[in-house]
């Protein structure tokens, strides 16, 4: 079969299709503005909006998102991820493989709550503009995911803190952005419908954490699920670089989980023999 040159041509052309950057020789330009006209006028925040959602984000919307990106950079060497890239450094490998081995495992155990309470706030506000009462959207929205998911709510709740120090910072930042309209506000208040539900189901305070906040604070913008784990892992990536880093310079090989010193539990057969004529 013989295809016609022009026609291959422009199948080749075809084969990647993009509305983000358009580059030529000498010109680079992004959503069709020319990159040497955002450098050093667009913070990196609002590039990011720009890259993802295709519009410059106004200075309020790139302000609320840059203070959710910056809560969430790190939680410490127990972290799994931050505990991986610390690990892979000691095995010799270079930073951008210790950063891989940690983003690798921001699933939807570590790294994935942010979505998830994304879709549930999706679900109760759906409800609501269906005309239910919030309460009673909560109430529906929380009994369908426990049927989908098991009884564990993200977003609410931590085996670390009882509360998070980083959830009242950011509800404020929102509840100040509501005020000057450049958010709705209506996310804030179905997380915060949702803690108190929580405590009507369970008779204890469960509050929010910081995946419930970053999940209202990205709702709030517009952002889509699967979004919210996407900034989520940028934001981490940095903690994941300087745990990777600082480990680097301490110059420690094959470092393990724990202390060779501290014995892990074996929990197999007894010593036995082995039969060779078995």
């Amino acid at each position: 079969m013989t295809h016609d040159p022009q026609e291959l041509l422009g199948k080749a052309q075809d084969w990647w299709r993009t509305d983000i950057i358009d580059i030529h020789p000498g010109e680079i330009a992004i959503r069709g503005y020319a990159i040497q006209d955002l450098i050093g006028r667009l913070s990196f925040p609002q590039m990011i909006w720009l890259m993802v959602r295709g519009e410059v984000p106004s200075r309020e919307q790139a302000t609320l998102l840059e203070a959710a990106l910056v809560a969430s950079v790190d939680h410490g060497p127990h972290a799994p991820s931050i505990a991986i890239a610390r690990m892979s450094v000691t095995c010799g490998i270079d930073l951008n493989n210790a950063m891989a081995s940690a983003i690798n495992v921001l699933g939807d155990v570590h790294g994935g709550p942010g979505q998830q309470c994304m879709e549930l706030y999706a679900r109760v506000d759906v409800m609501m503009k269906d005309g239910r009462a919030s309460d009673e959207a909560v109430e529906q929205a929380l009994d369908a995911f426990v049927a989908e998911h098991g009884k564990i709510i993200p977003g609410f709740g931590h085996r670390f803190h009882p509360i998070d120090p980083r959830v009242a910072p950011l509800l404020a930042l929102v509840s100040e952005a509501a005020a000057g309209g450049h958010v709705g506000g209506r996310f804030a208040t179905i997380g915060r419908e949702v803690e108190r539900a929580l405590l009507r189901r369970t008779g204890k305070a469960i509050p929010m954490n910081i995946d419930g906040v970053t999940a209202v604070i990205f709702s709030e913008l517009g952002f889509q699920p699967p979004l919210g784990r996407g900034l989520f892992i940028l934001s981490r990536s940095v903690g994941i670089l300087a745990h990777a880093w600082e480990q680097a310079q301490q110059g420690v090989r094959i470092k393990g989980p724990m202390p060779k010193e501290i014995p892990y539990t074996y929990s197999g057969p007894q010593r036995r023999p082995f039969d060779p004529q078995r």
